[in-house]
């Protein structure tokens, strides 16, 4: 009797241990990489992280979760993304254009969704905003530019001339420029460019456009946002004000700053990522925009620069910080 106790209990264990082994293998990979890391970005991926673990998709539990930054190297990235797609995760999210672009040259067939990139078509992710087929889709941080420049009007009327720091091998901040240039035309205003290819050429590239501008703006150019305290040591220096894209920054020496709420973004791109692990195809999936806008503004920076704010402006702020 012992012995067959002894035997069932076994074969009892065996069978849990087979039952238990398919369980493990539906378990989800979700690979994550960015072209680097710098608050916005690392912002979107907690989004995109949080919004999996409120689905049920727990990292370490049901949930095989790699990050991987590329350090603002697109050689880097590519290598990364040939990696994850030996890999084959069920989804691979990309936060920046140049991660996705590489994502998307790596592998035809696992899910890519891309987050933080600011023109999809452009970036030639996507046919269209529409669904089109294909294995991507995600959430663009496309910034409202009429609304940043009508912001810019109200806070600064006496500006005219809107200098623009950028990395020119950077399509989001190349579409921007474009965009700008397009709505700043008929108001009087005009663009005036300074390339910085690599994040130490911000601070020269900035002190370029002293006594050629009224105003700085940056499109979220992420090697620009890299090396943000630099460009904003130049706007104090120079007295020009600074504007930026990405509200977060207005705590780093932005005098302004408007645009997508990152975090958030990370929310609607892991709604996505959720919607693809639940078994829908990217290709049916049409890009969006992300869904928020905010202005917050930082009064000491702007005095640094050389900017006083109205306090009618600064009502319609979002944050104020003094």
């Amino acid at each position: 009797m012992m012995k067959t106790a002894t035997r069932a209990a076994l074969l009892g264990l065996t069978l849990a241990c087979s039952l238990a082994a398919p369980a493990m293998a539906a378990d989800v990979r979700v690979s994550v990489t960015a072209i680097v890391d710098h608050p916005a970005l690392d912002a979107a991926r907690k989004g995109v992280t949080d919004e999996l673990a409120d689905a049920g998709y727990v990292n370490g539990k049901n949930l095989k979760l790699e990050y991987q930054s590329a350090q603002g190297n697109t050689a880097t990235a590519a290598q990364i993304a040939r990696k994850f797609a030996g890999d084959k995760p069920n989804v691979i999210v990309a936060v920046s254009t140049p991660s996705a672009q590489t994502a998307l040259a790596a592998t035809r067939e696992i899910p890519i969704v891309f987050s933080a990139v600011t023109d999809p078509v452009a970036a030639k992710l996507v046919k269209s905003w529409e669904a089109t087929g294909g294995n991507v889709t995600g959430v663009s941080d496309l910034p409202s530019l009429d609304k940043h420049l009508a912001a810019l009007r109200k806070a600064l009327p006496a500006a005219k001339r809107i200098g623009v720091v950028y990395s020119p091998g950077a399509a989001n901040s190349v579409a921007a420029i474009a965009e700008l240039k397009k709505l700043a035309t008929p108001l009087g205003m005009t663009v005036v460019e300074a390339a910085a290819p690599r994040t130490v050429d911000v601070a020269s590239a900035a002190q370029s456009l002293i006594g050629k501008v009224d105003v700085f703006y940056e499109p979220t150019d992420n090697n620009v946002t890299s090396a943000f305290e630099s460009l904003a040591k130049v706007a104090d220096q120079g007295k020009v004000p600074l504007i930026s894209a990405d509200p977060s920054v207005a705590t780093r020496g932005a005098a302004i700053g408007m645009g997508t709420n990152y975090y958030d973004l990370g929310r609607q791109t892991g709604k996505l990522v959720v919607r693809i692990l639940k078994g829908e195809t990217p290709g049916k999936i049409a890009s969006e925009v992300s869904t928020t806008l905010e202005m917050h503004v930082n009064k000491s920076a702007a005095q640094r620069q050389g900017a006083t704010f109205s306090e009618d402006f600064l009502k319609t702020a979002t944050k104020v910080i003094d």
